[in-house]
């Protein structure tokens, strides 16, 4: 009896590493054929296989796409509405979540269930009634434009929420009695205890604000604004489309955003599971 169980249990342990082995393959390998692309000449980009070596492998992809386009103005904006839409959004979630999970107002429930309906409301609905207002303003082509409309993220009022609902009510009550005031019962004990859930958020917004191009396709009209997901579909010609520069210089931009994640992907796996998302 034991041994007719003992293959069936291994195979039950085995199966979901064999599943997750396959998924992270099937994710990678057009990960790997791209980076391999980016150092292939041009013209055998396309004709060698999938896991066939090119002729020789060459930088000229990465020094012409580099120069074919400011690419050092299309980082530093995208640096720029990255970083600043980023911090606007960590200090607009962790304030906001704290109001939501430590304080009782009238219409608290009623805002609450506003920002889970922002959640689920796709950018698409809102996005001609965001440009309209962002031209009142006079925002277009500008960092203002780029920037304040993604400054405010309903998940991540959603997940600080979460967070700071768990906290125990003994600490802030023993805060109080020590004599201290909200302001700085909130900078001394909640932003140090919401450390993870923030740096899972920065991460988070940072990823989506760089690689975002339906808003800064919008809104930008010039080359001095350009992002660089926008300095990438710059490639596409009317006859051809130099596949080997677009993958180098897709290589390039990935590097800011594989380098945060890497550094908070553990911050990123806890603040989920611990804001009860599934």
């Amino acid at each position: 009896m034991t041994t007719e169980a003992s293959p069936l249990r291994i195979v039950r342990r085995s199966a979901p590493h064999v599943l997750l082995v396959v998924a992270a393959l099937l994710v990678a390998t057009p990960l790997l054929w791209a980076l391999k692309s980016s150092f292939t000449p041009t013209g055998e980009v396309m004709s060698t296989g999938l896991f066939q070596l090119p002729s020789r492998f060459t930088l000229d992809n990465y020094l012409l796409g580099w120069q074919s386009s400011p690419f050092a103005t299309y980082f530093v904006n995208s640096f720029v509405v990255a970083i600043a839409v980023t911090a606007l959004t960590l200090i607009g979630s962790v304030t906001a979540g704290y109001g939501f999970a430590r304080f009782v107002f009238p219409g608290r429930r009623a805002l609450f269930v506003l920002t889970l309906a922002a959640m689920m409301m796709p950018f698409q609905a809102i996005m001609i009634p965001l440009f309209v207002q962002v031209r009142s303003l006079g925002w277009l082509d500008s960092y203002a434009g780029l920037i304040i409309p993604g400054a405010v993220s309903a998940f991540g009022v959603f997940l600080m929420r979460q967070f700071l609902a768990g906290l125990p009510q003994a600490l802030f009550e023993a805060a109080r009695i020590d004599g201290a005031g909200e302001l700085r019962i909130f900078l001394t004990i909640v932003v140090p205890l919401a450390r993870g859930p923030l740096a899972a958020l920065g991460a988070l917004t940072f990823l989506a604000s760089w690689n975002n191009f339906l808003w800064p396709l919008i809104v930008v009209g010039s080359t001095g604004m350009t992002t660089v997901p926008l300095g990438l579909s710059q490639f596409r010609g009317s006859n051809a489309t130099d596949y080997g520069q677009v993958l180098a210089v897709s290589m390039l931009a990935a590097i800011p955003v594989v380098l945060v994640f890497l550094a908070l992907r553990r911050h990123i796996v806890a603040s989920f599971a611990s804001s009860g998302l599934k």
